[in-house]
């Protein structure tokens, strides 16, 4: 084992590291969404971060069903990617004080999150697939499709609602501001 990585011994191994990483992505996430959750202003981005840890609840379950088909040890790791991530969303919320500055920031990071994610599924996926692993291909796919998806509805939600509201909030400190002189 180098840095907590088991060494591969064959593809069957990188493909079962893949998915057991993908897994740990799935549980980081699960646990920090409600802290994300809770620092955003916006209630729609509250809503699609809820959206989110409910679709990773979905994943974990069919991550466990491929698992188990694959006939590997359930021994966990630990996504150090995915955690570097969170940590960054993290520093934001500790870091930025304005809310919708802070919306801004949070929706870069979980579309940075989701973007690692979906390459992940799309890696697991073409390996499930060149393994006859179909539990694992029709689990990641339907994740790369619902991924896709939740990415470009967080495009639209920033593009027409949040950068919006910070560039409003913005001009009227300004307005504000250049009044005061």
């Amino acid at each position: 084992m180098t840095n907590g990585i088991p060494k591969l011994k064959s593809p069957q191994d990188l493909l079962t590291q893949e998915i057991k990483e993908i897994h740990s992505a799935e549980r980081q996430l699960s646990r920090a969404i409600p802290k994300l959750a809770k620092a955003v202003s916006s209630e729609k981005l509250r809503e699609m971060l809820q959206r989110r840890k409910e679709q990773g609840a979905v994943l974990i379950e069919a991550l466990d069903e491929a698992l188990g088909e694959m006939e590997v040890s359930k021994t966990r790791v630990k996504n150090v990617a995915i955690e570097g991530l969170i940590e960054d969303a993290a520093q934001h919320i500790d870091e930025i004080n304005d809310e919708k500055m802070l919306d801004v920031a949070l929706i870069d990071a979980v579309q940075k999150v989701e973007h690692y994610c979906i390459a992940a599924w799309g890696t697991a996926r073409a390996m499930g697939e060149l393994f006859g692993q179909p539990k694992v291909v029709e689990a990641m796919q339907t994740a790369i499709d619902e991924g896709k998806r939740y990415d470009e509805e967080m495009t639209q939600l920033a593009e027409s609602e949040i950068y919006p509201a910070m560039l409003e909030e913005e001009e009227e400190e300004r307005k504000g501001s250049s009044r005061g002189r």
